[in-house]
């Protein structure tokens, strides 16, 4: 497939169904695919297992546990207003979440734009992640009509904020009262190895 950055067609993906398979730099397959109403107890066993400093860039605060109503908001997406999904490793009863990333458009039903937050488990934080969930949240949105990703980071989380530097997108950042806002332009499409537009028909990764 070209590589070429000039905006492309995209077909419409259905998120509410999405499933890729993927292989990490160590060699650890996991899925990423979308989130489902039955993930309730695989999400407070994954956020039992974060440790405070995770939580703290990703909420810019620290809590216990998610609250009942913060479990059903994050399983319960209705694939258009907000598009969430998961990484897991293992399969059956064994999958559990090591990642998780999530957009939410910004304004009412047709917005362009939207919000993304991601949260990686820190076993498995610098294996491409994030970027990997990033790749397919920009397919995702481009399909559903989205011009533009926001997102506000913490200075402190380099990490996160190198993944974003180095999506290939057009990028915006700006310091505001000690939080760093990013804007990305989903207007061009490098080439990445996770890009399900960009692997041959009947392959979802490798």
């Amino acid at each position: 497939m070209t590589s070429d950055p000039k905006l492309r067609p995209v077909p419409a993906i259905d998120g509410r169904n999405f499933a890729a398979p993927h292989v990490l730099r160590n060699g650890t397959p996991i899925l990423i695919r979308a989130v489902r109403p039955d993930d309730k107890e695989r999400l407070r066993a994954a956020f039992a297992n974060l440790e405070r400093r995770t939580i703290y860039t990703r909420f810019f605060g620290y809590k216990s546990e998610l609250t009942e109503a913060e479990v059903e908001q994050a399983v319960n997406v209705d694939f258009d207003q907000a598009v969430a999904l998961w990484a897991t490793a293992g399969s059956g009863e064994a999958e559990a979440i090591i990642a998780g990333a999530r957009y939410v458009r910004a304004g009412g039903p047709g917005s362009q734009d939207a919000e993304v937050a991601f949260i990686v488990e820190e076993d498995y934080q610098g294996h491409g992640i994030a970027r990997c969930l990033l790749d397919h949240l920009i397919d995702i949105a481009r399909g559903n009509g989205l011009l533009w990703f926001s997102a506000d980071v913490l200075p402190h989380n380099e990490p996160m904020l190198a993944v974003f530097a180095r999506s290939g997108l057009p990028m915006r950042r700006q310091s505001i009262e000690g939080v760093v806002h990013i804007t990305l332009s989903l207007d061009s499409v490098p080439h990445s190895s996770c890009r399900v537009a960009d692997l041959p028909v009947g392959k979802v990764s490798s």
